[in-house]
């Protein structure tokens, strides 16, 4: 597949890392997005993918970014074919592209994410946010996180600043005092809750569900069904051993987040592990985060999830 140049100049921006086990002709190609923490880095690690996927004339291309809304934008400009992110960049990309199709998802982890403030701040409930300046991801998670927290507590969107940060960038404004508050995910939650002292104002738990959701193109789906199987096959057994050894786990992503091992073990007892299909109930719960970013005019045009479903997975 050629690649236009936006999508060249997104690859190139990425970590790209070429694999394929030796002996093997790989006449076929995956390319997976994936970022410093989750499944799909620990499944990069393991080499599990490659070993199901070789026997099938596959080679697998890694390309790592930031945060999820990147990678959607390179899912959907052709530059990779498979995308791992939370709730909210999906409803950005389709917004976007009709190219992005769900391939499975993980169970809901709302205690993942979460309003933090800082030790001493003043800021004790949600009414408190009135008037505040908040640090987030803009199109991340947390971003539908904060909506429904100000609901929650009867304020309007446009009755607090938000200040559209990068979690390394966030963090830094966080600590310095030049926010309020910070709306993030872990594992930037735990690091922040251990080494800055930060305060849970509210976690998602009754405000969001906070799935991870697998991707592919739609194309790419479609015309490779054996290699979404094993993919899926793959991320599965990854899910087991991360559930039955969380600290071997965080050990392994030290190195790559740089956040300690104790801070991501707690990230990760705060996470659900098995993948598995789309449900009505999933479905439905993503159309609520669409017709919310809608009402607020965050989208370009209204977003209909099930369109972006694939039935046959």
């Amino acid at each position: 597949m050629q690649l236009t140049r936006r999508a060249l100049g997104l690859a190139t921006a990425a970590t790209l890392v070429l694999t394929a086990l030796p002996g093997v002709a790989a006449d076929k190609e995956i390319r997976v997005g994936f970022q410093k923490y989750g499944v799909l880095v620990l499944l990069k690690g393991k080499g599990l993918l490659e070993e199901k996927l070789a026997p099938l004339g596959y080679k697998v291309t890694w390309a790592e970014f930031a945060a999820g809304p990147q990678m959607l934008e390179a899912l959907n400009a052709g530059a990779i074919d498979i995308a791992q992110t939370g709730e909210a960049p999906p409803i950005f990309a389709q917004a976007a592209s009709p190219r992005l199709t769900y391939i499975g998802f993980e169970p809901p982890a709302p205690r993942g994410e979460a309003i933090l403030v800082p030790k001493d701040s003043p800021i004790r409930s949600l009414a408190d946010l009135e008037g505040k300046k908040i640090a987030l991801n803009k199109g991340s998670n947390v971003h539908y996180l904060l909506v429904r927290a100000l609901e929650s507590a009867g304020i309007g969107y446009d009755k607090i600043t938000p200040t559209f940060l990068t979690p390394a960038d966030a963090r830094a404004a966080f600590a310095s005092g030049a926010v309020d508050a910070w709306a993030v995910w872990d594992p930037f939650q735990a690091s922040a809750e251990q080494t800055l002292g930060a305060r849970q104002l509210v976690n998602a738990e009754g405000l969001a569900p906070n799935y991870q959701f697998y991707f592919g193109d739609r194309d790419f789906v479609a015309a490779n069904p054996e290699a979404i199987a094993a993919l899926i096959a793959a991320i599965g057994e990854t899910d087991t051993w991360i559930a039955g050894n969380p600290a071997a786990a965080a050990a392994e992503l030290a190195p790559s987040t740089g956040i300690p091992a104790d801070a991501l073990e707690l990230a990760l007892s705060r996470q659900s592990f098995g993948v598995r299909s789309l449900t009505p109930d999933v479905v439905a719960d993503q159309q609520k985060v669409a017709d919310t970013f809608a009402a607020l005019g965050l989208l370009p045009r209204p977003v209909n999830i099930k369109e972006a479903v694939d039935a046959g997975l």
